[in-house]
């Protein structure tokens, strides 16, 4: 495959990305990630990571993609943003209890893994065959960084990857293959000075620059931590139930972040006012049937009754 070949096929494959409807694919040669490797071993020995064990798991594969997918040469990144304005009107008006707004519309696994699956087919026809896998978080997979490789964005102080159309309202997956597409220039760190997610964050989560501790963020808090919040953290959820999007309503990058086009990221109406009961007080039937196919339902209900009666009761005074 001579250069221009592969400059040639590196461009069908990010149109056709765009023209399944992601918003920017990008490219970066498949490698060892050593420095992210020391930072991720790093993190994990202060127990930042809390009771994510998962995270502990499969550590050789998740910074190095060529023991995930032997033979290995490129990873393909791609973005969807979601930035609705249903979703900010909804927070402007709404007082009650709030979800992460990547979680108010169809679960974006879903989405996106059926139009990876036809990038990835696409490919394998463009090329004769390829050996390769496709994933939305699905492995051992640190896709941030590979998006921030793929000139996708720079990772931001609040650990969110960033990018300067889309500000952090995006969601991410990729193709591991076998194909070595030309790769992308990395993007500069466009934060600057800036420290508002920092200042924003009511638990302290984001106790220094680019480094996050899982434990005390309100996402890991509702989503991640099967138990029940920790009561020296429950008064400073700030009404959040599942997930949190605090540190990104602050950052001045998603104030002029581009909205999203997908159908199946946009938000469900229902999601977006309580229930006339409140939150905290639905059946087990009503959970069920609203949020069927949404991210949302990686909470139990228990767990999720739980974080809204909490979330309830944490609801900043206006």
């Amino acid at each position: 495959m001579n250069v221009q070949s592969r400059s040639d096929l590196t461009l069908s494959v990010r149109n056709k990305a765009l023209e399944l409807g992601f918003d920017a694919c990008g490219f970066a040669r498949a490698e060892p990630l050593d420095r992210e490797a020391f930072r991720l071993e790093n993190w994990l020995q202060q127990n930042l990571h809390g009771s994510m064990s998962w995270m502990e798991r499969n550590f050789d594969k998740r910074v190095d993609p060529t023991l995930l997918v032997p033979g290995a040469k490129s990873v393909v990144s791609v973005i969807m943003g979601y930035r609705n304005e249903l979703n900010e009107q909804s927070d402007l008006s709404n007082n009650g209890p709030k979800i992460a707004k990547y979680a108010r519309g169809r679960d974006y696994h879903k989405v996106f893994k059926r139009k990876l699956k036809k990038l990835f087919q696409f490919t394998d026809e463009l090329t004769g065959g390829v050996n390769g896998r496709f994933f939305v978080d699905s492995a051992p997979v640190m896709d941030k960084v590979w998006a921030q490789r793929a000139g996708l964005g720079w990772i931001g102080k609040n650990s969110n990857l960033l990018n300067k159309k889309f500000g952090s309202w995006f969601l991410i997956g990729e193709m591991i293959t076998d194909i070595p597409f030309v790769p992308d220039l990395p993007v500069t760190d466009h934060c600057g000075s800036c420290t508002l997610c920092i200042d924003a964050c009511p638990t302290n989560a984001i106790h220094e620059p680019y480094r996050v501790d899982a434990r005390r963020c309100i996402s890991y808090l509702t989503i991640e931590l099967k138990e029940r919040c920790p009561e020296l953290f429950q008064e400073q959820m700030s009404g959040w139930m599942f997930g949190c999007d605090i540190c990104q309503d602050v950052c001045p990058w998603n104030r002029k972040a581009d909205y999203g086009t997908d159908p199946g990221l946009m938000p469900r109406q229902e999601l977006l006012t309580p229930p006339d009961d409140g939150w905290s007080r639905i059946t087990e039937e009503q959970y069920l049937k609203l949020f069927e196919g949404t991210a949302v339902k990686r909470a139990s209900f228990s767990k999720f009754a739980g974080n809204a009666l909490i979330a309830e009761k944490s609801l900043p005074t206006k």
